[in-house]
């Protein structure tokens, strides 16, 4: 590691390097594809491509595309391309319907995730004599467990503090004299607002930078944060199916993430007719992992949606840029880092025997997000003692909790009271100003 980067060589490599690395790595992910993912090597023969016509990355448009439809229909391990004995970790994340997005990873692919969580840490001014205090969730969701093993590959020191018990936080930024906060940004909000209330200046912690992700924020939210925490706050990219945060990161330019692309190759494509467009260009963000191993997605559609750059960066790097993202080809909903979709919602309440009438009201308080599930009431239970409705929503809640993993407020209405449409109802109201 020298100067500010974790990889000189590979971050301020010249592009024509780059384009080697990514055309050799990519033909090697084809032949894995197509000889271990049976999805892959049927949609190859049914379009009459053979790996051998893959000779380099100018040849990806070639490939067809995947989706989380995929993941989904082949759920748990359909889509994994290694033996099972050689998977040292799986993640998950929340799913369309009840069913997870399951990511398997080898251990080379865990080392290529906290390479691209270490770079980010080092763009951000973090070094191996840091204190890394990581409040993302540990578990099948990614976030925690991606900046700790980049803090460790780095050599700082991780402080696996996970999320909750906010005072307990604070004691521990002060005491530990964390250098680093990982969380997503309205936890780090959250905290900041803490430290105020707790009468702490936050000039006396050894805080100096954050780095904050797993939700769309805005730049007056960033310098809210740097204000509240008198920090530095940094912009993280990533996703589940391809790596949790580390995909993609900011430097001190502060003009876009710096996207990884010796391991993740970014296309920005019209979301309608799948057709790649030029720098500059907003459209729908697609990967290719031409450096994961177990689950070697082939030109994945993320949904989100965001321009490249391959403008010169002051800070040195040859990395192309991606744009904050400004909004999603689906009706995804990302709350409190996690992802929610209306269909989700629709398939717990059918389990419960519930009408299939509701509406999903998503707000942001005091820095956190909040989300209330309006639930419609059928005419016989709309007669039903006020105990036996608070049984219902409790049920429900709880259905959610486990379904979603996150925790929402269930608010039962009167029969026929949600407003109806004649085309798609509008099933999502956000409040957030983000």
């Amino acid at each position: 590691m020298q100067d500010n980067y974790f990889e000189p060589d590979l971050e301020t490599a010249p592009r024509e390097v780059l384009h080697w690395i990514q055309s050799r790595r990519l033909v090697k992910m084809v032949e894995n594809c197509y000889n271990n993912v049976p999805l892959y090597k049927k949609r190859f023969d049914e379009m009459g491509l053979l790996p051998g016509d893959i000779k380099s990355i100018d040849d990806i448009h070639k490939l067809p595309f995947t989706y989380k439809t995929d993941l989904r229909d082949n759920y748990p391990f359909g889509m994994i391309a290694v033996p099972k004995e050689q998977l040292v970790r799986i993640h998950a994340s929340s799913g369309t319907t009840g069913k997870q997005t399951v990511v398997g990873y080898t251990k080379n692919d865990i080392d290529v995730w906290a390479k691209g969580a270490a770079r980010a840490l080092v763009a951000a001014g973090a070094t191996k004599s840091d204190y890394i205090h990581v409040s993302y969730g540990y578990g099948l969701f990614t976030g925690g467990l991606g900046l700790h093993y980049g803090a460790e590959m780095l050599g700082a020191t991780a402080i696996p503090v996970s999320s909750g018990n906010t005072k307990r936080q604070v004691d521990i930024l002060r005491d530990y004299g964390s250098d680093f906060l990982c969380c997503t940004p309205s936890y780090a909000m959250y905290i900041g607002e803490t430290v105020r209330d707790m009468g702490i200046d936050p000039k006396t912690l050894k805080l100096r930078g954050g780095i904050f992700g797993a939700e769309a924020w805005s730049e007056n939210m960033r310098r809210e944060i740097e204000k509240i925490l008198d920090i530095k706050a940094y912009d993280i990219y990533g996703l589940s199916e391809i790596a949790g945060p580390g995909v993609s990161f900011e430097c001190k330019e502060q003009t876009g993430m710096h996207i990884n692309e010796d391991f993740f190759y970014p296309e920005i494509i019209d979301p309608e007719t799948g057709e790649q467009l030029p720098d500059g260009e907003y459209g729908e963000l697609v990967f290719t992992c031409i450096g994961k191993e177990a689950l070697p997605l082939l030109r994945y559609r993320t949904r989100d949606i965001c321009k490249l750059s391959h403008k010169p960066c002051s800070c040195g790097r040859t990395l192309v840029k991606m744009s904050k993202t400004r909004g999603r080809t689906d009706d995804m909903l990302i709350i409190r880092g996690i992802n929610v979709f209306p269909s989700q919602v629709e398939h717990v309440l059918l389990s419960l025997n519930m009408e299939p009438n509701y509406q999903i009201i998503v707000d942001r308080k005091n820095n956190l997000d909040t989300m209330e599930v309006q639930v419609e009431m059928s005419d016989q239970m709309f007669s039903d003692k006020v105990r036996n409705l608070e049984d219902v929503e409790h049920n429900i809640a709880a259905a959610l909790q486990s379904t979603l993993n996150i925790a929402a407020k269930i608010r039962l209405v009167e029969p026929k009271s949600l407003p109806r449409s004649e085309g798609k109802a509008k099933r999502v109201i956000d409040k957030r100003h983000i």
